[in-house]
């Protein structure tokens, strides 16, 4: 019989226990391990049925219990250590209060999606993990991070197989009322609210939900509210599901709404106002508009003004090397959305789509491109990894068409990952004897002064913990796909916690390439069944449901993985999420990745792996591109130049079988006396040492702070005070823009010689017209370095010219020298670009070249 209605019954604690509220209601409990030890010892069964959820293990204790545990002494007194040490960590100094002045005193970061818990579904896959490890991060370092997000009522799908091997998609509802949330209340407690305006006179409200990630607030918009209609209630029903309306209706929540939240929880709890707004990605680029509109509506700034008052104190993350990973609505769309009865007074719909206008060689001009609206109002923008960065310059090279690629301004923040959430228990108690060096930064001393027996048999306890769970999920899918007892009592034996064990699991678009290790079946199967040295392989990824293609390739996979001869030594596990990666992680000895190159944009898995003693297998990609050096793993040779696809699979699938038969396998089994494959061991201390400090999410926050949060915060202050900046800047911006046609270089002058010796300076004269401008306003540079036979620049240096003598009509003569610091051929051309205290780098894109 089905209920009619469905309600909440919320536990309430004896008196005693009220601490223990508290500890549950702040997702710290999520990434710290002492907290989750005393939920488990609230009572450990129900802890492991409601998989390590706090929320339900209250819910479903029985009162009798918590009567009990509220006259145990001994338990309240751990209660009250570990609420005292959570009041601890949420007010005592950390690094950001130590810091800078110029800190910002505020940053709202706004995701589409966080993966902050497995408890918490509001996560597909890598991009919401980051989002969540970048607010533990920076929780943990002290950081004024407000997050905004979006309350999907059914999260992302949870995947199931059929007993063909296909993917199937169950979407479970979401309660709020049983997640570790707050709802945000106005001072007289009714629940705060948003509203967007939408076309027809239509609102779309939304209530906002609180998740508090250690010191970080979480706003969660959530549009399930009574005052909206049918189709507003649904809006933020599913992750990345629905129509190009609905996703642009999210999108407007997310951006515009997300303003207007974070505006409400500073007003209602007296938290200070965000200096930076940061777009993880371009789903949230309608924040832009939003501030551009609270600066002309309510602010009396013209739009251009507004305009150069927003993009001081925005960032823009992309985090796609495919043109496909971007949202890129119908213009005629958007129009109907921004213009016509819903237009905005202050933010003119023309402006909007010009904004995301694809008005550049080879860009689509009936489509507006989310990204390059983020660049446009952001006035600083990075990639995820060194590679990523140079991928994201020639990606959005048409927006500065006057600038060669490696000036295009898109820098570049390397991911990181929070250790505490993904690094194993027992991996930390490695650490612990050694902590000080490790707090110093020391980790050659702290790895090194573990035993090698010691590593090594954590190692296979993280292996044989793998392999349970691997069993356990194993049997459920099977159990869901149809089987019978009968047909499931090999599972008992599948996988082995003394096999080499190599991980695979990620997202499955093709450019990640789940099966290309089935390229040569029959050789893949002599690995997995070598009679001395066998390997095993545990996979996972789910395909996003409109992605038959990606499910093709699953079924593809699991087809291999069901065969009777190898089904014990190579395993596929459905419903990849959190809670399945926490053992996946430090049970693998070799993380795979083989993305296409250079399309993985970081793959932040493999940095999991790596704190965890995990090698490498990989191609040199994004975050693997920067780090590997030989010692912390394998790169998988790239046939990246090779056009034909499947060929250039069948190379780079032969070089991986290569690598794993003759490098990776004869390592891991060449055991001493002991017990322990000595040469393996030390490629662990390799990964550990050399990655340790590197793939941590807090120095991930850490350089963003310093590399961007910091200098937005000052550009943002410059133009913010009184806003005299701001309408002076985008007044020399337009002038400099009306006048740049009339700016020429009409002559250059330099040494006759051809021939220089190292040491030397060569002069150099450039006579300019500047029309209206003036020799303040530009910047005429020499651009010089080495040049190939095509005379292009190679890695090019740019020294500045001096204004030397001015003449009528608005011509003058700049001079200056270039040391020939470099033998061999060199070159040099002459531009100019405009100047101006406040640009940053190319924004204007403006440049004339000497011809």
């Amino acid at each position: 019989m089905r209920a009619i209605r469905r309600l909440t019954v919320r536990t309430v604690l004896p008196e005693p226990l009220a601490p223990l509220g508290e500890l549950v209601t702040n997702l710290r409990w999520s990434w710290h391990q002492p907290t989750q030890e005393l939920f488990a010892a609230v009572d450990a069964a129900v802890w492991d049925e409601v998989r390590h959820d706090p929320v339900r293990l209250l819910g479903e204790v029985p009162t009798s219990r918590l009567a009990e545990l509220a006259e145990d002494q001994e338990f309240l007194n751990w209660v009250r250590d570990v609420h005292a040490d959570l009041q601890r960590y949420l007010s005592e100094p950390l690094w950001y209060q130590e810091g800078h002045a110029d800190n910002p005193s505020a940053i709202a970061y706004f995701s589409p999606e966080f993966g902050i818990t497995h408890v918490l579904p509001q996560y597909s896959g890598g991009l919401g993990i980051l989002a969540g490890d970048h607010l533990k991060a920076a929780s943990d370092l002290g950081v004024p991070i407000i997050g905004v997000g979006l309350l999907y009522r059914h999260g992302y799908f949870v995947q199931s197989l059929s007993r063909e091997g296909w993917q199937q998609e169950r979407y479970p509802v979401v309660d709020p009322d049983n997640l570790p949330l707050t709802l945000l209340r106005e001072g007289d407690g009714t629940p705060a609210r948003v509203t967007v305006m939408l076309p027809e006179g239509r609102t779309l409200a939304a209530a906002i939900w609180v998740a508090q990630a250690g010191r970080v607030p979480l706003l969660m918009l959530d549009s399930n509210v009574e005052e909206n209609s049918p189709a507003e209630r649904e809006v933020t029903d599913r992750l990345y599901g629905g129509t190009g309306e609905h996703r642009l209706l999210q999108e407007m929540l997310l951006g515009i709404g997300g303003v207007r939240a974070v505006r409400a929880y500073t007003r209602i709890t007296g938290a200070p106002a965000p200096e930076v707004f940061h777009t993880n990605e371009g789903h949230a680029g309608f924040l832009g508009l939003e501030r551009i509109r609270e600066l002309t509506e309510d602010g009396g700034l013209d739009f251009e003004a507004a305009l150069e008052t927003a993009r001081a104190g925005t960032v823009f993350t992309t985090h796609t090397p495919v043109p496909a990973g971007i949202d890129r609505f119908p213009r005629d769309l958007v129009r109907q959305y921004f213009g016509g009865d819903n237009a905005s007074p202050g933010v003119p719909v023309e402006r909007i789509l010009a904004l995301g206008s694809e008005d550049y060689e080879g860009g689509d001009p009936s489509v507006f491109n989310m990204a390059v609206m983020g660049l446009r109002l952001a006035q600083r923008a990075n990639g995820v990894s060194r590679l990523h960065g140079q991928v994201s310059r020639g990606m959005f090279a048409g927006l500065w068409p006057a600038f060669d690629e490696n000036e295009v301004p898109i820098a570049s923040v390397t991911n990181g990952v929070h250790a505490p959430t993904w690094v194993a228990p027992e991996i930390i108690k490695l650490g612990e004897p050694n902590q000080a060096a490790l707090k110093a930064g020391d980790w050659e001393s702290a790895v090194s002064a573990v035993p090698d027996e010691q590593i090594w048999s954590t190692k296979r306890i993280l292996r044989e913990r793998l392999v349970v769970d691997a069993r356990r999920r194993l049997r459920k899918s099977w159990w869901r796909r149809g089987a019978s007892a009968a047909e499931i009592g090999w599972i008992d034996d599948a996988l082995d916690p003394d096999v080499l064990t190599i991980g695979f699991a990620r997202r499955v678009p093709s450019y990640k390439r789940l099966t290309l290790m089935l390229r040569d079946p029959e050789r893949l199967k002599s690995l997995l069944l070598h009679p001395e040295r066998p390997i095993q392989i545990v996979i996972a990824g789910k395909s996003h449901p409109a992605d038959d293609g990606g499910k093709r390739l699953i079924q593809e996979m699991v087809r291999f993985a069901d065969q009777t001869d190898v089904r014990h030594r190579i395993v596929f596990l459905p419903n990849y999420d959190m809670s399945m990666a926490y053992p996946l992680y430090p049970g693998c000895d070799v993380w795979l990745n083989n993305p296409l190159r250079p399309y993985e944009a970081c793959g932040t898995s493999g940095m999991k792996a790596a704190l965890n003693g995990g090698l490498n297998l990989s191609i040199r990609d994004g975050w693997w591109d920067e780090w590997s050096h030989g010692e912390n793993g394998w790169d998988i040779p790239s046939a990246e130049g090779v056009e034909e696809q499947d060929r250039r699979d069948d190379l780079e699938a032969a070089a991986l079988y290569d690598l794993i038969e003759s490098e990776v396998t004869p390592r891991f089994y060449d055991v001493g006396a002991n017990g322990v494959p000595t040469r393996w061991v030390e490629l662990m201390r390799h990964t550990l040492t050399s990655l340790g400090p590197k793939v941590q999410a807090t120095r991930m926050v850490r350089d963003y702070v310093e590399q961007l949060y910091r200098p937005a915060a000052r550009a943002g202050r410059a133009l913010n005070t009184d806003y005299d900046g701001a309408i002076a800047l985008a007044h020399w911006k337009q002038r400099v823009r009306e006048a740049w046609h009339s700016v020429s270089i009409e002559h250059v002058e330099s040494a006759a010689s051809d021939a220089f010796e190292m040491g030397e300076r060569l002069q150099l004269r450039a006579f300019v017209c500047l029309g209206t401008l003036s020799p303040d306003d530009v910047d005429v540079q020499v651009v010089h370095g080495r040049v190939g036979r095509d005379d292009e620049l190679s890695d090019p240096e740019v020294t500045s010219l001096s204004v030397a003598e001015s003449y009528e009509a608005g011509r003058h003569r700049f001079e200056g020298d270039v040391l020939l610091d470099r033998t061999g051929a060199f070159g040099y051309t002459v531009r100019v670009v405009p100047k101006h205290e406040l640009l940053t780098g190319a924004e204007l894109g403006l440049a004339v070249l000497a011809s």
